[in-house]
This record gives C-alpha cells, sequence and structure tokens, in this order.
C-alpha cells in the first residue's frame, strides 16, 4: 500500500475511531509511526505489570517468543514474559499444573500425551518439510524406500543382527516415527534397535558413520536438507504429512480462570509480531538466525520449513472444528502406538477460542486495509498458504513410475467375491478407514498406487484382467470417499506371488495400497 492511501485510510478511521479501535494497532503495523501503538484508553504507566511464565525449548518456530522487540511490546501492555527452556515434555507439563509456569509451547502430540492441565488457547506452526525420515545411510546406501528397508531387516534378523534408528526422544521426530509405525506395512518400530538421541545434530552424524549400523534416522532442519545435498533419500517428511505436527499454544487452568484478559493481550501482541513477520520476511529470517545461530542460508531453510499460523486462520482452525479433527488424528496415532490409552472422550474440551477473537479482529483489519493494493500480502495474512494443491495434474504414467514410498497398512481386509470384482460389506467398511488415512497426506507430494494380485487358479490372461478390475474398484472407491491424492489402479494377476508361499496359495490374491512420490 503506498502512504498516500494509508493517510487517506487513517483519516477516515478517525472518524470512527470508537469503532475500529482494534484496527488502529493493525493499522500501525502496516505503515509504522501512523498512529499509536497502545491500546485505546490506556497507558503503559497505568498498566499493572503481570509476570508470565513460559516453558518451551529452542525449536526455531517459537524464536518470537524469545524475540526482544515481542518481549518489549509485551512489556509495553503490562506483561514481563519469562521464557524456560524445558526439553522434558513429561516436567514441563508438570510444572504448569503445580502453577509454577503459566503457560507451555508444545507439539499437539505432546500435549496429548502429557495432559498438562490447562487448554490450548493458540496455534503457533504447522511443519512441511521441516522434519522428515532419511534413508541411504553410509552403512546401508542402497535403501530407497520402506520396501527396501523391510527387506534389510528381514535379512538382518535372520543373522541375529537387529538394524538401528537414530532420532531425538520426545519430538517431531519421534512422532513421525510414530506415523511410520501405524500408517505403514511391515514398518514396526519394535523391529529396530533404537537410539534416542538429543537433538537432530547428534542422529545427522550417526548417519555419516560407516562404523554405525543406523539404516535410518529422523531430522529436522537444516540437516534435512544436509541429507538431501549429500543424496540420503527422504522417505516421508512432514510435507508429505503437513497436518501430522503442529504446534500449540496451552494456558494454564489457574491463568484461564484468575486472568483470561492478560491470555487476550498475551495473543494480541505475539499475532501481530507474526503478521509483522510476514508482512516483511525478511524480519523473521533475521529472527530466526539471530535465535539460533544460524547463517542466513541455514535460517532460510528453516523457515521454508515451517508454516506459522495467523490469528483468523487459528481461530478458523478451532471455530470450524478442524482442529478437532487433528487431535483425532493424532490421538488415533498415539493409541495404536500404544503412547496413549484411549481416544478423547470430548477433543473439544482441549481447546477454546475465546482469547484468540481480538487478535483474529486485528488481523482481519489489516487484511481488509491491505486487500486492495496487495492482494497476495492479504492472503497471507489470512492463512491462505497452499502448499497441498498440485502445481499440475499428476498423470497415471507418473505416478506408475514414481519412486515406492511403501505399503501403507489396511487394517480389516480387502476381498472380493469369487472369481469377481465385487467387494464384501466388511471390506468397504476397511477402505472408508484406509480412505482417511490416505487423506493426511499430500496430494502435491504423493500418490497412490493401488497393487491387485491373483493367485496362479486359471489362464494368465483371466486373472491379470481380474486383478485389474478389482484394483480399479477399490481405486474408485478411494476416489469416491474424497481422497486427495492421485491414486492409480495397476493389476499384476498373479505374476509376483508372494515369496514362500505357492503360486496357487489363496494368500496371494491381495491388494497392496502403496504410496508413492510424485514430486
Amino acid at each position: 500500500m503506498r502512504q498516500g492511501t494509508a493517510f487517506t485510510l487513517l483519516a477516515s478511521l478517525a472518524v470512527t475511531a470508537g469503532l475500529l479501535g482494534a484496527g488502529f494497532w493493525a493499522l500501525n503495523r502496516y505503515a509504522p509511526g501512523l498512529v499509536n501503538s497502545s491500546p485505546p484508553g490506556s497507558t503503559s504507566s497505568q498498566a499493572q505489570m503481570t509476570r508470565l511464565t513460559l516453558l518451551g525449548d529452542t525449536f526455531s518456530g517459537y524464536s518470537t517468543f524469545r524475540n526482544p522487540q515481542f518481549l518489549q511490546a509485551l512489556q509495553e501492555s503490562g506483561i514481563e514474559l519469562i521464557y524456560k527452556d524445558e526439553f522434558d515434555q513429561a516436567a514441563r507439563a508438570k510444572t504448569l499444573g503445580e502453577n509454577q509456569a503459566d503457560l507451555v509451547v508444545t507439539t499437539l502430540d505432546q500435549f496429548l500425551a502429557q495432559r498438562p492441565q490447562g487448554k490450548i488457547v493458540g496455534l503457533i506452526d504447522r511443519t512441511v518439510g521441516a522434519d522428515a525420515v532419511v534413508l541411504n545411510t553410509r552403512q546401508y546406501p542402497q535403501l530407497k524406500s520402506l520396501l527396501d528397508l523391510q527387506t534389510l531387516v528381514k535379512q538382518r534378523q535372520q543373522a541375529g543382527q537387529p538394524v538401528s534408528m537414530a532420532f531425538a526422544a520426545d519430538t517431531p521426530s519421534e512422532f513421525l516415527a510414530l506415523v511410520l509405525d501405524t500408517k505403514f506395512d511391515a514398518f514396526n518400530l519394535s523391529d529396530f534397535k533404537v537410539v534416542k538421541v538429543a537433538d537432530a545434530s547428534e542422529a545427522w552424524k550417526l548417519m555419516q558413520d560407516p562404523q554405525q549400523n543406523i539404516a535410518l534416522a529422523v531430522l529436522w532442519e537444516p540437516y534435512v536438507t544436509q541429507a538431501r545435498q549429500a543424496q540420503n533419500t527422504v522417505i516421508l517428511s512432514s510435507q508429505d504429512a503437513p497436518t501430522s505436527i503442529v504446534d500449540v499454544i496451552v494456558a494454564s487452568d489457574r491463568l484461564i480462570q484468575s486472568q483470561p484478559v492478560v491470555i487476550t493481550t498475551f495473543l494480541e501482541n505475539y499475532y501481530r509480531r507474526i503478521d509483522a513477520n510476514i508482512r516483511v520476511s525478511a524480519q523473521l529470517q533475521d529472527q530466526i538466525a539471530q535465535d539460533g545461530n544460524l547463517t542466513p542460508a541455514d535460517a532460510a531453510t528453516v523457515l521454508r520449513g515451517i508454516e506459522f499460523f495467523t490469528a483468523p486462520e487459528a481461530l478458523q482452525w478451532m471455530q470450524k472444528k478442524i482442529l478437532q479433527q487433528r487431535i483425532q488424528a493424532t490421538a488415533a496415532i498415539l493409541v495404536l502406538a500404544g503412547r496413549l490409552s484411549q481416544l478423547p472422550s470430548d477433543p473439544q474440551a482441549l481447546y477454546t477460542p475465546e482469547f484468540l477473537t481480538r487478535a483474529a479482529t486485528n488481523t482481519q483489519t489489516l487484511i481488509d486495509l491491505v486487500r486492495a493494493d496487495n492482494p497476495g500480502l492479504a492472503d497471507k495474512l489470512a492463512g491462505a498458504q497452499n502448499r497441498t494443491t498440485p502445481a499440475k495434474p499428476v498423470t497415471a504414467q507418473q505416478v506408475a513410475t514414481a519412486t515406492n514410498i511403501g505399503n501403507l497398512q489396511v487394517r480389516g481386509e480387502v476381498k472380493f467375491a469369487t472369481g469377481s470384482a465385487q467387494l464384501t460389506a466388511a471390506s468397504t467398511k476397511t477402505l472408508q478407514a484406509l480412505a482417511r488415512d490416505i487423506s493426511e497426506f499430500n496430494p502435491a507430494t504423493v500418490a497412490v498406487r493401488v497393487i491387485g494380485h491373483t493367485s496362479r487358479t486359471g489362464s494368465a490372461s483371466f486373472n491379470q484382467s481380474l486383478s485389474q478390475q478389482r484394483a480399479q474398484v477399490v481405486a474408485n472407491f478411494l476416489k469416491a470417499e474424497g481422497v486427495k491424492p492421485t491414486v492409480v489402479a495397476e493389476g499384476k494377476g498373479f505374476s509376483q506371488p508372494l515369496s514362500g508361499i505357492s503360486p496357487a496359495d489363496v494368500q496371494n490374491q491381495r491388494t497392496e495400497i502403496r504410496l508413492v512420490r510424485v514430486n
């Protein structure tokens, strides 16, 4: 927006100052210096200082909470924020429950696993590539997919030498490992000797040591990029499952009950800083570089893998039950992995949107001001970024020749009436659940191959046709369920029988649901 336009808008807004007080804050961030940044009717000298203790860790996505400018803005609003690192997630939750802290920042999975005595009051970010599972180590350079890894695991088990994997415990790295464990067939964490490290840098170092028995590791940026540059295989990243890792702000029950206005003010200041960083992207890169003592290039790499929530988007997630769906999906993984005893009975009771309203109103005012002159910025402020839309449609040929990731785990049966392509009733329920799992993945980076197999009974041509028909029926069913990744059917007849089983055995009549990389 040009300055002349901004001054015209300011003059117009001055007439209705009582109605758009929040808009002055937003306008000041877009055109600094035009208006007073203090809340209407108050001064910093009048405000009573409130001290808040926030527990987190050194994750770059939390850099705003350590930023001097943000801390100064909070002080001007009457809040003194004390940020402390607490890497033990259980201790973080316990400290909140004991009223030794007021707020914690954590991942959604850790919030569900630790259940601190508080509620989610804000959303910070979701990682879109900043975390990844990496294969093709110095020790095992031949690994290119989970299918290759499965073969290696079996070979080493027969030799009495289990394969190792490395990741940092109680971090998104461990949660991605749980995603593999629960979503992919024949990948079981129990098959590996898990080496738990304190930081991704240690896991990356172990991967490069040919003396170590590490077959795969889970890393975060900037080590994911370094792994790509070293020709390692990134088998699955948070870009492929872009809503799997979400960071949240949790306020203690005591703070919610005793000082609700303070939470509102805290979130106003936080999201105003996010708005400023979106408006001047170099500012956020500099902030992350300074906070993490990173080079500008590494800071840019980290930033590319993180997508920050704006206040309107965070509010939308809560009001439209998107967060509820994420809680249910995340909790399901934790239950399947044995990290949670049961699904939350009332997911909506775990969060509240009431403290986000004013911050969202501020940002919406800013969006309305800049929309005409800068629609791209307005979309970013609204959280309208979309990294899950393919640049162009993915073709069947691309899917057929794409690099394999691995076979998805099918919980239940996918069976057909004898000699036909008619699904059984039980199979439809299985495929409905599978469709929900597939919808978690990013159609811009992955696709699905439905591969039908038969046993060696009858002619080759009949079985080839039957396997293709069955695969197509499954593919059509998944598409009808709204699966977003491209789904392609392939029939293999009886050309690929299971190892160690007679080709005529009924077990060869199977349907594989294989995830492949298209970008």
